[in-house]
């Protein structure tokens, strides 16, 4: 398994009010590099690499995946200037390491068995080649599984997912941690995806910190949502979800799905899983430059399709 992070626990037992200090410092680092959050790019104080690389999820309007693209398909541009696309490769092989964060909140328990259900059948699609985590986050971020293939031990974690119940969602502390585990380990493609019954949320952190940390993982956000109508827009921490579930997956090159009920979300599961099987590695070169850019836009140049491009990074080879 290559630079598969380990996981702490409860994410070392840090309260949301510590992962927020913590964020607001590494946020006055990240700033000399002229990071912004809503370009959703990692910062790299070095000089760039010529060869650069990203996953990409070619998608028609049903959302499922297109393959059989070229690389004269594919258009990318870092602050409006075109790059030189080198290959692509289709599917992509290199190893995933997949965080599912899991609502396990008294906000699921009507979902409970259908949820299991389709976390089945998306780690039965995955193990095999990807190393995959287990998160859950009622009253706080809990590992469950840490990364692995292991097929028994994934089947151990889902049998003990339950409803908790009188307990709240800790989704945003959650995000944090498990964004803040890959910006320390660096793994060559980290995935985050999340499921949410949309009950009330209790982490003590703002939106802006949230999409700080996951920019910098480098991570695609993949949410689907159970019920989204259901969350209460009167508190701020509802507030602070709703925005960052909103803006995650578009600004780092996921996608969201919202259920009205939980009947369909084994197919989304699925569907989910067969994107990221899918995906391109796309290659292009980039000029020497101390300065990163602050966009990378991907496009394809075939008409009907959607480009989900991950934060691109430096390839050695």
């Amino acid at each position: 398994m290559r630079n598969a992070p380990r996981l702490a626990r409860r994410f070392g037992g840090r309260s949301a009010r510590e992962w927020t200090a913590i964020l607001a410092c590494t946020a006055a680092l990240a700033g000399l590099a002229g990071l912004a959050v809503h370009l959703a790019l990692p910062v790299d104080l070095h000089a760039q690499a010529r060869t650069m690389s990203t996953y990409v999820s070619v998608l028609d309007k049903a959302g499922a995946p297109v393959p059989g693209l070229n690389a004269d398909e594919f258009v990318v541009r870092e602050d409006g200037a075109r790059r030189e696309v080198l290959r692509v490769v289709q599917p992509a092989t290199d190893q995933m390491q997949i965080a599912l964060l899991i609502d396990d909140t008294y906000a699921s328990a009507l979902h409970v068995q259908d949820m299991r259900a389709g976390i089945r059948a998306f780690i039965e699609a995955l193990h095999a080649r990807h190393a995959i985590a287990m998160v859950t986050f009622a009253d706080r971020p809990t590992v469950i599984v840490d990364f692995t293939q292991s097929l028994p031990v994934l089947e151990g974690g889902i049998g003990r997912l339950f409803s908790r119940r009188s307990s709240g969602s800790y989704l945003l502390d959650a995000l944090v941690g498990i964004s803040e585990s890959f910006a320390s380990s660096n793994p060559l493609r980290p995935v985050i995806v999340v499921i949410s019954a949309e009950g009330l949320e209790f982490s003590d952190v703002q939106s802006q910190r949230v999409l700080e940390a996951i920019a910098r993982s480098g991570a695609p956000v993949n949410a689907l949502l159970i019920n989204p109508q259901n969350a209460n827009p009167l508190y701020e921490e509802v507030r602070n979800r709703v925005s960052v579930l909103d803006r995650a997956p578009k600004l780092s090159g996921g996608v969201r799905y919202d259920l009205l009920t939980a009947m369909g979300f084994a197919d989304k599961m699925k569907l989910v899983a067969t994107q990221l099987l899918n995906q391109y590695l796309v290659i292009y070169g980039r000029p020497e430059t101390l300065i990163p850019p602050n966009s990378c836009q991907v496009t394809v140049t075939r008409p009907g399709l959607e480009a989900h491009a991950a934060p691109p990074r430096r390839r050695d080879q």
